[in-house]
């Protein structure tokens, strides 16, 4: 099946990672808003229902007939567990986890819990009226995203605050006393960890990494693999931790899908190692091995902004704003 197509859900600003998978294989961006960019770096872009329509899986059911889809790769958050359920009905060749760990790692608390329940490291977190051992801590959405609403508090009286200021269920959790790090990490269709490539949080715009280093630590690479197997994760996968000067390491969050900084780990792999080329393999049906910690450590990156022209149609009209065309060459 050497013409085998992905199909990219919610595709948003996302035009790296479009782009990646379209040197490899044919790709269909499906979003429901006209003018999300990145559909433009597709070879077919097609507007679809919002992910909560009943007709949203019909429609993405019929794109891959239509074009012959062999892996289906959320680029946000919001359908994953919409994909899993039609996963496991076989409606859909979805690279996602099973329904339960979808849901679970959806919502922070309950991932928190999961993780807690396989020996996984997590902060301290408690539901809003519940002790806190100690502060400060972090008043968080249990469903946000982008950073959105997260807030430090120094004590009880600005914690309870934040939990009544948030306009949406929160938690709260411990204050990680320690750097922040990512580990961007692929697992293949039997949930197995193919790689798990470790980044610094140089700077972060709205909870998306901008500027960030691949390290070699074999405890982040480590953790990154137990994390990804244990909770049988398909395909991509960014975890979130923290290394707290007490305590040690914390995983703060679990996203089952590429994260905001995906130049690490596609700078980061070895020649025809790249992420979207190991999942256009195997929609191809190829099994790859495990190369858990096999990258190039020590390249940093720095990511910036680009636009495009769209006529009254709403077609890329080919100019730029400098010429020619397109984000010049670094000097």
């Amino acid at each position: 099946m050497d013409d085998v197509a992905v199909l990219l859900t919610g595709v948003g600003k996302r035009y790296d990672i479009v782009s990646a998978f379209a040197q490899h294989s044919t790709v269909i961006a499906a979003d429901p808003s006209p003018l999300a960019p990145a559909q433009y770096a597709a070879h077919h872009r097609r507007a679809v229902p919002r992910i909560t329509d009943p007709g949203y899986v019909p429609a993405l059911r019929e794109l891959c007939g239509e074009f012959g889809v062999g892996a289906v790769v959320p680029l946000t958050d919001l359908d994953i567990e919409v994909l899993a359920h039609a996963r496991a009905a076989g409606e859909l060749p979805a690279f996602v986890p099973d329904p339960e760990i979808a849901r679970a790692t959806y919502d922070k608390y309950e991932a928190h819990l999961l993780l807690e329940r396989l020996g996984l490291p997590s902060p301290p977190t408690v539901l809003p009226g519940e002790p806190v051992s100690s502060y400060p801590v972090m008043v968080k959405p249990r469903q946000g995203s982008g950073a959105r609403s997260i807030h430090r508090a120094a004590d009880e009286r600005a914690a309870a605050f934040f939990v009544d200021y948030v306009e949406e269920p929160a938690m709260v959790q411990r204050w990680m006393d320690g750097p922040e790090f990512s580990i961007d990490c692929l697992s293949d269709l039997r949930g197995r960890c193919l790689n798990a490539i470790p980044r610094t949080m140089i700077e972060s715009r709205g909870g998306e990494s901008i500027k960030g280093t691949v390290i070699a630590d074999q405890e982040l690479t480590e953790l990154g693999r137990r994390v990804v197997q244990e909770l049988g994760v398909r395909g991509p996968c960014t975890i979130q931790v923290f290394r707290d000067r007490q305590i040690g390491l914390g995983i703060t969050d679990v996203n089952t899908r590429f994260g905001g900084a995906f130049p690490g780990p596609m700078y980061a792999a070895r020649p025809g190692r790249t992420y979207p080329e190991l999942i256009v393999r195997m929609a191809r049906g190829e099994e790859i091995e495990p190369h858990v910690g096999e990258f190039r450590a020590g390249i940093t990156f720095t990511r910036y902004y680009w636009q495009l022209e769209l006529d009254e149609s709403m077609e890329p009209t080919g100019r730029d704003i400098v010429e020619p065309p397109g984000p010049p060459a670094p000097r």
